[in-house]
């Protein structure tokens, strides 16, 4: 399969995202859509319903950086839960002034949720938007919030 690149809505936003097989190369939030297909898992995860994004690969996380190294932190961070600069930049070794500046650099968002990633006395930052962060993170916490309470029911199993 060729690399391509579609889109598909979250809120008032669209999710860019260009893709090969499971392997994400960008994803970028945008005003207008494009067309073309968009990862089945994406799909899912924008319309809000539950997603295994873990099955997608992300060209962020590939290499020794201490960029992909805090990229692999990050996509640890389950759903519907957040962790601070400073709770990654411990795990990684490194100051949380690093973590943030990968965030702002993060190629793949949704797919390596930087959304995820907040400051100790609030949100931090988000780009282009701070209330797509905003949503995402309120998505999350109802979305993985009815799976765990559908899983303790045993209705998932």
């Amino acid at each position: 399969m060729a690399i391509v690149t579609g889109s598909c809505r979250f809120g008032l936003w669209y999710v860019h995202v260009t893709w090969q097989d499971n392997l994400v190369y960008r994803v970028r939030f945008a005003r207008e859509g494009l067309d073309g297909p968009v990862p089945g898992e994406i799909l899912r995860y924008c319309a809000g319903r539950p997603a295994d994004l873990s099955s997608l690969e992300s060209v962020a996380t590939e290499g020794e950086s201490t960029s992909t190294k805090i990229y692999r932190a990050v996509r640890a961070i389950p759903c519907g839960e957040t962790a601070t600069y400073g709770e990654i930049a411990r795990i990684v070794g490194t100051v949380p002034r690093v973590v943030g500046s990968a965030m702002a650099r993060n190629p793949t968002p949704i797919v390596v949720p930087c959304h995820r990633v907040v400051a100790k006395t609030g949100l931090g930052g988000f780009s282009p938007d701070l209330e797509i962060k905003e949503a995402l993170l309120d998505m999350e916490r109802h979305v993985c919030l009815d799976a765990a309470h559908q899983e303790m029911r045993g209705i998932n199993r």
